[in-house]
């Protein structure tokens, strides 16, 4: 074993000898236990990292070079976590920007979540959500009562259109209708997500697209509309 090795295990003892006896006190050497502590266990991770360098056979023009590139890409993990919010945020714009109807969601340090929703070109709002797991492209209406799925976005959701029981009247656009009642376990709009929501399967053929409903928005604290964008807070 080299000598190195040597004086690193023997500065690791002394400084665990001196974290156990001053233990009490709760000072070593006019530091507290925890910055001695912090203080040993830098000192012995440079001391090993010297040690490796020292010991090698490359060049210290290369072992800087490779020293730097880690450091950077510590550096860029640690900028990535500090600023995971404002990345989010960026990511949720492109994708807005790219595919209609997609949520834009915006986290705030206190993890307050608003999601915002573009008019389409047809004038009305519509949203790309996420029930149990399956994605689809629904109609927000705030003067439904319930959310109602069409048979086909039920089937996709794990719902058999044909087992379920047509016994309740709603009214749609295109008159009145018959829904069956279900239960998501997972309804995600953005970053917003609620669990176990129940839910209307309209008849086949009786509805033509999916619409999300007050049973939905009324779990939010509030929801306005501006100009052309739809700002929902969760």
């Amino acid at each position: 074993m080299s000598r190195s090795i040597w004086i690193i295990l023997g500065v690791m003892a002394v400084g665990l000898v001196l974290l156990v006896l001053n233990d009490m006190s709760g000072d070593v050497s006019g530091l507290s236990s925890d910055t001695f502590g912090r203080v040993l266990y830098l000192g012995i991770f440079g001391a090993v990292v010297g040690a490796g360098i020292l010991g090698s056979r490359h060049r210290l023009g290369d072992v800087a070079r490779n020293l730097a590139l880690w450091l950077l890409v510590i550096l860029v993990f640690i900028a990535g976590y500090q600023y995971r919010y404002e990345l989010q945020d960026i990511a949720s714009r492109v994708t807005a920007g790219l595919v209609p109807g997609s949520p834009l969601s915006i986290t705030d340090s206190d993890g307050r979540t608003t999601v915002t929703l573009e008019k389409m070109p047809n004038g009305h709002f519509e949203a790309r959500i996420s029930v149990d797991g399956a994605a689809m492209q629904v109609l927000v209406d705030t003067g439904a009562t319930s959310t109602v799925l069409t048979a086909n976005d039920a089937r996709r959701a794990g719902f058999d259109p044909e087992t379920l029981a047509y016994t309740i009247p709603v009214s749609t656009a295109n008159g009145n209708a018959t829904a069956a009642r279900v239960t998501a376990k997972e309804l995600t709009l953005g970053a917003i997500t609620r669990r176990n929501v129940t839910l209307l399967v309209a008849a086949p053929g009786m509805l033509d697209q999916s619409l999300l409903g007050m049973n939905f928005i009324g779990t939010l604290s509030g929801f306005d509309m501006r100009g052309d964008r739809m700002i929902l807070r969760d």
